[in-house]
């Protein structure tokens, strides 16, 4: 006999989208998701070039509620017919995640209801499991405005990193080059919609850290090399054309599909040494959205003749279904939390990797 189905509640709020979704287990295992409401700030931070800590917060603890009611509404469902309350517990801006976790901890209390803590990393790695059913172990490139690493994922609570950048992330590094060329918020979309028009051959942008071993990436100085580039080019010209704006944009993108996807090629093989009875690369988190990286990855898993999986769009970001299932994935594993789940900074994924360096604008890293 099929156990009987789950049905969880997600919230989301570690960055500057909030998140609620509700997700149930179907009788074959998976997922279906009845609802997935996030509601954006990127108007609010627009005029600030980045994400603003304290706008972020206060914007989380006025939405958070409302974010609850409508994925209910969506799904059909009262919060007495929900079985758990999962809660992005970290790592993220503190103040966005503390919101999170408030609201959850009085809804688990006040309907009597088990509350899991889920890590925000876990949430986009164990996507794949979500949207395609994916096995463990997989290699899953985790690449996001805040987080780039690699990670074997074992289980749904045991991970090994492999390696992860030791500065800006690359979504941190796309936001950053949006705005050295005057391009829109956020700017993964802006630049690789500029890229599209542009040469990637005219500028020599370097490829960080290619010449050292491992896994690890560092991508703040590709986006100092995009700043000298147009500093040059203001300095000959007077000013900028939309073309050269187009060419700095394709430069830096392939650089960073260059690195990533080199330093996959890498975690691959430390991976395949495991064995893995269905290999498969998965990538997932923001940067994941991007063609041209999806591109590259897709062609590395069909040149070693193994699967690559990559969530659809809505699910690369961040939002409360991918929250939601891990909330699943802890709660069948026997791994449930209480009222005293607390908000956290820094929650790495694998606690026996090396720390990785540095503190991005999106946050510190894990």
């Amino acid at each position: 006999m099929s156990p009987a189905p789950l049905t969880l509640l997600g919230l989301e709020s570690s960055c500057d989208d909030t998140g609620a979704a509700v997700v149930r287990t179907r009788a074959d295992g998976g997922g279906e998701i009845l609802s997935n409401v996030v509601i954006s700030q990127d108007d609010l931070h627009a005029a600030f070039g980045g994400v603003v800590p304290e706008i972020a917060a206060r914007a989380h603890a006025e939405k958070i509620d409302i974010a609850v009611e409508q994925a209910l509404s969506r799904a059909g469902l009262r919060l007495d017919q929900i079985d758990a309350v999962a809660v992005t517990a970290g790592p993220g801006l503190i103040g966005g995640v503390l919101s999170g976790v408030m609201c959850a901890r009085g809804l688990a209390a006040g309907a009597g209801l088990p509350l899991v803590g889920v890590n925000h990393l876990a949430g986009h790695a164990l996507t794949p499991r979500l949207t395609d059913g994916l096995a463990f172990p997989y290699l899953m490139l985790l690449v996001s405005g805040g987080h780039c690493q690699f990670l074997i994922a074992h289980g749904p609570d045991r991970f090994t990193r492999l390696g992860g950048t030791i500065d800006d992330a690359p979504g941190e590094a796309f936001d950053k080059t949006a705005r050295l060329l005057g391009l829109p918020q956020p700017g993964g979309p802006a630049v690789e919609g500029a890229a599209r028009d542009g040469d990637a051959r005219r500028f020599a942008f370097p490829r960080p850290l290619l010449n050292r071993p491992g896994c690890d990436m560092s991508f703040s100085g590709l986006k100092t090399a995009v700043l000298r580039a147009r500093d040059q080019l203001l300095a000959a010209q007077d000013g900028l054309y939309p073309q050269d704006v187009n060419d700095l944009s394709a430069g830096f993108q392939a650089a960073v599909a260059d690195v990533l996807t080199e330093k996959t090629r890498r975690a691959l093989a430390a991976y395949l040494d495991l064995q893995p009875p269905a290999p498969t690369i998965a990538v997932a988190g923001g940067v994941a959205a991007n063609d041209a990286l999806r591109s590259r990855l897709s062609a590395l898993a069909a040149e070693h003749g193994i699967s690559f999986v990559a969530p659809p769009l809505a699910l690369c970001t961040d939002n409360a279904a991918m929250i939601a299932w891990a909330g699943l994935e802890r709660l069948r594993a026997g791994l449930t939390d209480d009222a005293a789940v607390i908000a956290r900074p820094r929650w790495p994924l694998d606690p026996d990797g090396p720390a990785l360096l540095g503190g991005g604008r999106k946050g510190p890293k894990a």
